[in-house]
């Protein structure tokens, strides 16, 4: 009964006008974060067997960052750097790790969030979708991180089941209508993989990302005549591979597609090629109805919308997915889990009418600590710390003006570092390695002549080298909760054992 009413009322409030609020005030701000969405996945980054026309709608209306990277390459650490301004050599969280029955190792009290920020200035802040900083008894959970509203999962671990028993409604625990069930359960051998009834029984009644998604529009509207932070951190495409059916039918029987029976984690799926772009596709729908909704309420001219995703897209048949057949990358090499380009560089789009041009580009190197004192500029913000974040503000390169490129960008990841400074990047492996070469080894590649890093050029350009493994030195602050076995715990020389 509980989730008719909710449909009912979201349903009743969706047809009800909205009065915007006055445009001379702060700009409201949408940030949409996808899950796993490879760089290669929209159409208007090259896609040409998924259709995103929202999606692409979008970056008609704005504008593309083509060298935007992601806060780390996968969830928690990435959310992390999102939220804190902080990059990874610096920020609390480092990589996932679950803690209890449900939640990621928290970000402590007190930390300086965007959501904090922005609400410390004025707007209600509300988060819809997936968090992933913090269980809901610790000190990390969103209403104690300046989200005023939340719905949707706290952990990532829950999140790989789009037919949850529950979800979460602020602090409460938010029942579905959906049964629970063992996502690493394969298909039995005894049933029939082509045939649709052997996959009902890893469905529900309740999809979560449309309820969660219900919930965010109502939030446009509840708070249209206020400035608001909606934060979209949406569990789509990330596996399990379940979709509705009214989307599988766009793409079932139109790719070349064979059953997922299980085996590599997650739920079977009859069509899992058809699931994945179909679940894309209503990621898609989900951003046009966000969009739409800005508009009937007005808001669309005072309304910054951020698109990006989390990190690159999952390795090849983690859950029957296969980010080689759609090219997820974009052509790019690595997937989610390492700091090559396809594992860290992410679609992004920005739109602000009248303000950011229409249709525009940009190759300038971005990244997800960027983004806090980004949108304090745009909104004519003041951000008095700023001297603390390692973020560095675009928000001339938005707006179409001319500004000095980003002197570099670091990451790093349990057994990788690497840094990017104009065509360079350098790149550090295997440092997790208790059994690692003593001698640290760095790979240089020139991403302008060679973006899929197929030859290494350190050899060649020791001068250059050796700036960026300095940095690499410099900005990487050793973290007794995440410690990289290579650099703070590294082997002995032998002259030392």
């Amino acid at each position: 009964m509980r989730i008719c009413l909710l449909g009912l009322v979201s349903a009743l409030l969706f047809s009800i006008p909205c009065t915007g609020a006055d445009p001379a005030t702060p700009p409201n701000i949408v940030f949409i974060l996808a899950d796993d969405l490879g760089y290669g996945d929209l159409g208007c980054f090259g896609s040409t067997k998924i259709r995103t026309p929202n999606l692409d709608r979008l970056a008609a209306e704005g504008l593309r960052l083509t060298r935007h990277y992601s806060g780390n390459a996968v969830c928690a650490p990435s959310r992390c750097v999102l939220m804190t301004g902080l990059h990874p050599g610096h920020a609390f969280i480092r990589n996932n790790r679950s803690v209890g029955e449900e939640g990621q190792y928290p970000i402590p009290a007190g930390t300086k969030t965007l959501a904090r920020r922005l609400h410390d200035e004025g707007y209600i802040c509300g988060a819809f979708g997936k968090w992933g900083l913090g269980g809901p008894d610790s000190d990390g959970r969103p209403l104690q991180q300046g989200i005023d509203r939340f719905f949707g999962y706290n952990c990532q671990g829950v999140a790989h089941n789009f037919y949850p028993a529950t979800l979460w409604d602020d602090e409460k625990v938010f029942p579905l209508n959906n049964p629970k069930m063992d996502i690493g359960k394969p298909l039995p051998t005894a049933v029939d993989p082509n045939d649709p009834a052997s996959y009902l029984p890893y469905r529900g009644q309740d999809y979560s990302a449309d309820l969660i998604h219900a919930q965010a529009l109502k939030f446009i509207r509840d708070n249209r005549a206020r400035r608001f932070f909606l934060y979209v951190p949406s569990t789509i495409p990330h596996v399990s591979l379940q979709v509705p059916d009214d989307s599988l039918a766009e793409y079932a029987g139109k790719l070349e597609d064979a059953p997922y029976k299980g085996g590599h984690g997650y739920f079977p799926h009859q069509y899992p090629h058809a699931c994945y772009a179909a679940m894309v596709a209503r990621l898609d729908r989900h951003i046009g109805e966000i969009m739409a909704e800005l508009e009937k309420c007005g808001l669309k001219d005072n309304t910054i919308i951020v698109f990006s995703s989390d990190n690159g897209p999952a390795a090849n048949h983690a859950g029957g997915s296969d980010s080689d057949f759609f090219n997820s990358t974009g052509g790019l090499t690595g997937k989610k889990g390492s700091l090559d380009e396809g594992g860290v560089r992410v679609p992004a789009i920005v739109r602000w009418p009248g303000k950011i041009p229409a249709a525009a580009v940009s190759a300038r190197i971005t990244g997800f600590e960027d983004w806090t004192p980004t949108l304090f500029d745009l909104a004519g913000l003041k951000l008095a710390d700023r001297h603390d974040l390692d973020g560095v503000s675009f928000r001339e390169t938005l707006l179409g003006q001319q500004q000095p490129a980003r002197p570099f960008l670091y990451r790093e990841f349990i057994r990788h570092q690497a840094v990017w400074s104009g065509k360079w990047k350098a790149i550090r492996k295997h440092l997790a390695d208790v059994n690692a070469p003593l001698v640290l080894k760095t790979e240089l590649y020139d991403l302008d002549a060679d973006p899929t890093e197929s030859q290494d050029v350190a050899a060649s350009h020791p001068t250059e080298l050796a700036r960026l493994e300095q940095i690499l030195h410099d900005q990487h602050r050793p973290s007794e909760l995440f410690p990289i076995q290579g650099l703070d715990h590294p082997k002995p020389r032998r002259d030392q054992q």
